[in-house]
C-alpha cells in the first residue's frame, strides 16, 4: 500500500511558486478581494523591492521581503572605543564593560540598525568595545555610541534637600541661573521613558520625558519651588536648550525638551536617554568607514562564485547519475530558491561569511542526494527491483544523512552561541541551509523520483 505522491507534488509546485515570488527583486502588483464570509476587503500591494502589504478591514500588516546586507557588503562604520577604568575597582571592571556593551546594544537596536556587531576586547588591562554599524556613516556612529547620556537638572540658587551635589556650571549653562546654581537630585536614572514627538502648537520636534514614581516626586518638588524661575536640562555636561521658565508645579512627572532641533536630533536624543546611561566613559580610538563600492564588488564576486559552483554541481550530478541527476538538480534549484526566500523572510543579514556558509550548504545538499543514489545503486546490484532499490536507498541513507547533518547543526549552534559578527552570520546561514537540504533531499527528491518513475510504482 502506497500513497500517491500527487498531493506532495502539488505542495512542491505551490511552494516553488511562492518562493519564486518572494525571490523576485521587483514585482508590482495590486489585488483587492471582498471576503464573502466576514464581509471585509483584503488588499495586497507589492511594490518594487518586493513587499507584501495586507489590509484586512482596518488592520494593516506590512512585510518587506528584501535582502539585508551586512557591513562588508552594504558599507558602514567600524569604531573602536576605549573604556576609562581609572575610577573603577579592578573587581568591577569586567561587569562595567559588559554593562556598557549592553547600553550600546540597546541604543543601536532602538536606532533600527540591522545586524550590528558590538563586542568587547580585553588585553593587559586595556578594555575596549568594537562597534560595527552597517549603513551608518562615521559621524552618526560617534554620536550614537560616544555619548554617555548623563541627564541632569540644574536650578537657580538651590537650597536644602534640593542640592544633591554642588559643582561648577556645565558648559553652556547661562549665567541667569546664578553662580551658585546647583545640580538637583533628579537625573536620567529617574526616567521611565523618553520618546520623540512634535509640539502640537508649533509642529517642531521635541522629546517627551516621563519619570518613574520616584522621579515624579522629585520633579514635582523641583518645579514647585522653582515657579517663575529657570530650570536647566543638561546632557553630558552641555546645555540641551535654553532653560525654560517654570510656570507652575508639575505633579504628573511629564516634561518636554524642546528647542531648534531637527527630527534626527530629537530621535537620537530620545534614543540616548531611553537606552540608558553608560556606566563608564568611552573614548574613540579609531574608526573605519567601509564604502559601498567595496561591498558591491565583494558581493558580485561572491555571487559569481556561488552561481559558478551551482552549475558545476549540476553538471557533475547529471553526468554521474543521468536521469536521477536531473531530478536532484531540480530539487537543488528549489532548495536554493527556498533558502534565499527564507533569508528575505526572517530576514537574515548577509555578509561575505554568510554567503560562504550558504554556498557550502549547497554542496552539503548534493551530498545527501549522492548518499541516497549510491545506496540505490548498491540495492540494484544486489538484484532488487528499481522501486525497491529507490525506497531502500532512501531508508538506509537516512541515518547517515541525519547524523552528519545533526553534527553540523550542533557545530553551527556552538559557533552562533559563542561567536561574534561574521562568525554568527556564517553559522546561521549554514544551519538554515542544512535544515533545508534535509527537506530537499528527503521530501522533494523522493517525491520527484516517485513521480518520474511512476510506472515502476503501484498505487492504491
Amino acid at each position: 500500500m502506497r500513497t500517491h505522491p500527487r498531493f506532495a507534488l502539488w505542495c512542491i509546485i505551490v511552494l516553488t511558486s511562492l518562493v519564486v515570488l518572494i525571490d523576485l527583486p521587483k514585482f508590482p502588483l495590486h489585488l483587492s478581494y471582498q471576503l464573502p464570509v466576514i464581509g471585509k476587503k483584503v488588499s495586497i500591494n507589492n511594490y518594487p523591492g518586493f513587499g507584501l502589504h495586507f489590509t484586512i478591514g482596518q488592520t494593516v500588516v506590512n512585510k518587506d521581503f528584501v535582502f539585508r546586507e551586512g557591513l562588508d557588503l552594504q558599507g558602514g562604520t567600524s569604531i573602536t572605543l576605549r573604556a576609562n577604568m581609572q575610577n573603577i575597582p579592578a573587581s568591577e571592571r569586567d561587569s562595567a564593560l559588559q554593562s556598557a556593551q549592553a547600553v550600546l546594544e540597546n541604543r543601536v537596536n532602538l536606532y533600527g540598525i540591522s545586524e550590528p556587531v558590538i563586542q568587547t576586547v580585553t588585553t593587559n588591562n586595556d578594555y575596549r568595545i568594537v562597534v560595527e554599524l552597517p549603513g551608518v556613516n562615521n559621524q552618526q556612529a560617534e554620536q550614537l555610541v560616544g555619548t554617555t547620556a548623563q541627564l541632569s537638572f540644574w536650578e537657580e540658587g538651590a537650597s536644602g534637600s534640593a542640592v544633591a551635589s554642588a559643582s561648577a556650571l556645565p558648559l553652556g549653562v547661562p549665567q541667569t541661573l546664578g553662580l551658585n546654581a546647583h545640580k538637583t537630585d533628579l537625573n536620567g536614572k529617574d526616567l521611565q521613558s523618553a520618546s520623540s514627538t512634535f509640539d502640537p502648537t508649533t509642529g517642531k520636534p521635541e522629546v517627551q520625558l516621563i519619570f518613574n514614581s520616584e522621579g515624579t516626586k522629585k520633579f514635582a518638588d523641583i518645579t514647585k519651588r522653582n515657579v517663575g524661575k529657570p530650570l536647566a536640562m543638561v546632557l553630558d555636561n552641555e546645555i540641551i536648550t535654553a532653560p525654560p521658565i517654570v510656570s507652575q508645579a508639575i505633579p504628573n512627572g511629564n516634561a518636554v525638551i524642546n528647542g531648534n532641533f531637527t527630527t534626527d536630533q530629537v530621535n537620537r536624543l530620545a534614543i540616548e536617554l531611553q537606552a540608558g546611561v553608560l556606566p563608564i566613559s568611552l573614548t574613540p580610538l579609531s574608526s573605519q568607514t567601509i564604502g559601498a563600492s567595496l561591498g558591491q564588488n565583494a558581493l558580485k564576486q561572491s555571487l559569481f562564485a556561488g552561481i559558478l559552483g551551482f552549475f558545476i554541481v549540476i553538471v557533475f550530478m547529471v553526468t554521474l547519475y543521468k536521469r536521477l541527476g536531473f531530478i536532484a538538480s531540480a530539487a537543488l534549484t528549489l532548495y536554493t530558491l527556498l533558502v534565499l526566500a527564507i533569508f528575505k523572510a526572517i530576514p537574515v543579514t548577509l555578509t561575505l561569511a554568510g554567503i560562504a556558509g550558504f554556498i557550502l550548504s549547497i554542496g552539503m545538499a548534493v551530498d545527501a542526494n549522492i548518499l541516497i543514489f549510491e545506496r540505490t545503486r548498491e540495492e540494484l546490484k544486489s538484484g532488487k527491483s528499481l522501486t525497491s532499490a529507490i525506497e531502500l536507498g532512501f531508508a538506509r541513507a537516512w541515518s547517515s544523512i541525519r547524523d552528519s547533518n545533526a553534527s553540523t547543526l550542533i557545530t553551527s549552534a556552538i559557533l552562533y552561541k559563542f561567536g561574534t559578527g561574521s562568525v554568527r552570520g556564517f553559522a546561521l546561514t549554514l544551519a538554515i541551509g542544512v535544515l533545508m537540504s534535509m527537506f530537499s533531499a528527503i521530501f522533494v527528491t523522493r517525491t520527484l523520483i516517485r513521480v518520474f518513475y511512476r510506472k515502476n510504482y503501484e498505487y492504491h
